[in-house]
């Protein structure tokens, strides 16, 4: 019998051939649960492959969709940080998910694809945090044509971080840089990134303050 690793319970394999269900939904969430209630200092790995076919919305309801995006929403905002590794083509709930990871690590031949189930596209929350990363001239081809991204135009874009053969190892070196990382820490460095777009010096200076007034306190003897 093999034990398992430290850590492994902080990894989740999404499918993008499949449809979003309410089981995907449970399993994102149960991520979630089990990155609040782990001690140790390793990363949430998300291993994402896949695409859907033109009949994966079938029987898709607003209701679900809504419960997707707000499980992707809660793996976004972990208080530990999040790396995304993805292979071959990634639509449907395989991009969803690498969308809300930190780092994210791809083979070469990984392309981004946003899901056509009726000859458009798909204009869930994939769309926004395209655009919000890479603007909108960058991304107008993928969201109004399908068109796909390719790993080293995405690795261009920053909407990839590292192209390699060898996804283990690039984790591996991740692993030990979560580690050195305090606990909570990732959230408020996301947060501070995810505001800096939007809000304004005045009303951001307080939240940068008292980020500074944390790290000094804590290297504190």
């Amino acid at each position: 019998m093999v034990s398992a690793r430290e850590g492994d319970d902080l990894v989740l394999r999404i499918d993008g051939t499949r449809p979003i269900s309410a089981e995907t939904v449970a399993s994102v969430a149960a991520l979630c649960d089990r990155a609040e209630d782990h001690d140790g200092p390793h990363p949430v790995v998300v291993h994402v492959s896949g695409a859907p076919d033109a009949s994966w919305a079938d029987g898709l309801t607003v209701g679900l969709a809504n419960k997707w995006e707000r499980a992707l929403r809660r793996l976004e905002r972990l208080d530990r940080l999040t790396v995304g590794t993805a292979s071959g083509d990634c639509g449907g709930t395989a991009l969803d998910a690498l969308l809300v990871t930190d780092v994210r690590v791809a083979t070469p031949e990984t392309r981004l694809l946003l899901s056509t189930p009726d000859g458009t596209t798909w204009p869930g929350m994939a769309l926004y945090r395209l655009t919000q990363e890479v603007g909108t001239a960058r991304i107008r081809r993928a969201v109004l044509l399908g068109a796909p991204i390719e790993a080293t135009e995405a690795h261009t874009m920053a909407l990839l971080d590292d192209l390699t053969t060898d996804p283990t190892s690039a984790l591996a070196e991740l692993t030990s840089t979560a580690a050195a990382i305090p606990p909570s820490e990732p959230s408020i460095r996301r947060r501070l990134l995810f505001d800096a777009s939007t809000v304004p010096f005045e009303e951001a200076l307080g939240a940068h303050l008292a980020a500074c007034d944390r790290t000094l306190r804590r290297k504190t003897p």
